[in-house]
C-alpha cells in the first residue's frame, strides 16, 4: 500500500512517498481535512507559512490519534523572506503555530518572491543566507531535514557552491504536461528527493481528454493516473484535497504505467487556461 511506502532522503531520514497537500485550504478547515488523512492511513502532510494554516495542520495532527513522530509534517519558509534573521524568526514563528517541538521538513518556498517569479533578480546571495538559518535550524534539532522548492539547477548550483549541508528535497511544479527532465536528472545526480505538488495539474488535468482516454484505459480516475505517474518518476506526490472521499481515492493506485504510456504521459502539453501564467499568484493568491 503506498502509504506504507517510504523514500530515504541524503541524511537518512524516511519520508512516505504520498502525503497531503494542504494549499489553499483554509485555516478554520486544515485540522478537519488533516485529521481525516491521518486516519486513513496518511503520514505526510504538507503545509506552508503562506498557506496561512499552519495552526490547522498542526491542531489535526494533535487530535487525530496518532502519535507525532509518525507524521511526517513540512513547511515553508515564505518566498518574501529573504533575509538570515527573518528566516530564523519565521522558522520560530512556524513551529509556535504548528504547536510542535521540531518540523521534518523545512523548505525555503521559492527562490524569488511570488511577485517577482522568475524575474531578472535572482536573489542568489539572500538565498544562501536563507539556508544558513536553515542549517542552523537542522543543527539545533528544530528540524530533521532542510530543502527548497521551485529552485532551478542554477538556483540549485547557488546553494550548493559553499553550503554546509545539501538540500536533502526540492519540491517543484510537476505532473503530466510538465515533466522538467534536466531538473529531474540534476537532483538526481545531486541526491536531492524531488516533491511533486500540483500533480493533478491544479485540476487542469481533469479536462484533458488524452488523459482521461489513458485513465479509462487503465480502469481508474484521472487523479488517480496523475499521482501514479509522479510515482513512478521516482518523486515523492502531494496532491491536495479536502474532500474525504478524494483523499481517499487519491491513495487506491494498486496499478502501474507501462514504460510506454509513461512516455506517452511526459508528451502530453497542458494548458491552464485562464491560469497559463505560472504561478497562478503573487499578492492574489499563496502556493
Amino acid at each position: 500500500m503506498i502509504l506504507k511506502e517510504n523514500y530515504t532522503l541524503s541524511n537518512g531520514v524516511l519520508i512516505p512517498k504520498l502525503g497531503l497537500g494542504t494549499w489553499l485550504i483554509p485555516d478554520n478547515e486544515a485540522a478537519a481535512a488533516v485529521k481525516a488523512a491521518i486516519q486513513l492511513g496518511y503520514r505526510h502532510i504538507d503545509s506552508a507559512q503562506a498557506y496561512g494554516n499552519e495552526r490547522g495542520v498542526g491542531e489535526g495532527v494533535r487530535t487525530a490519534g496518532v502519535p507525532r513522530e509518525q507524521i511526517f509534517i513540512t513547511t515553508k519558509v515564505a518566498a518574501e523572506i529573504k533575509s538570515y534573521q527573518s528566516a530564523a524568526a519565521s522558522i520560530d514563528e512556524s513551529l509556535q503555530k504548528l504547536g510542535m517541538d521540531y518540523a521534518d521538513l523545512i523548505i525555503i518556498h521559492c527562490p524569488q518572491p511570488w511577485a517577482e517569479f522568475r524575474g531578472a533578480k535572482r536573489y542568489f546571495k539572500e538565498n544562501k543566507a536563507v539556508w544558513k538559518a536553515l542549517e542552523e535550524a537542522y543543527e539545533a534539532g528544530k528540524v530533521k531535514s532542510i530543502g527548497v522548492s521551485n529552485f532551478l539547477v542554477d538556483d540549485l548550483q547557488n546553494i550548493l557552491e559553499d553550503c554546509r549541508i545539501k538540500p536533502m528535497v526540492n519540491q517543484i511544479l510537476l505532473h503530466i504536461g510538465e515533466t522538467p527532465q534536466n531538473l529531474l536528472s540534476f537532483c538526481k545526480e545531486q541526491d536531492i528527493l524531488v516533491e511533486a505538488y500540483s500533480p493533478i495539474a491544479h485540476g487542469r488535468a481533469l479536462d484533458n481528454a488524452e488523459i482521461a482516454a489513458v485513465a479509462k484505459r487503465y480502469g481508474v480516475t484521472i487523479p488517480q493516473l496523475c499521482i501514479q505517474y509522479t510515482l513512478q518518476l521516482g518523486t515523492v506526490s502531494l496532491p491536495k484535497s479536502s474532500n474525504p472521499e478524494h483523499i481517499k481515492s487519491n491513495v487506491q493506485l494498486d496499478f502501474s504505467i507501462s514504460d510506454d504510456d509513461m512516455a506517452v504521459l511526459s508528451c502530453i502539453g497542458q494548458d491552464y487556461g485562464d491560469d497559463s501564467w505560472w504561478p497562478v499568484f503573487s499578492k492574489k493568491k499563496q502556493l
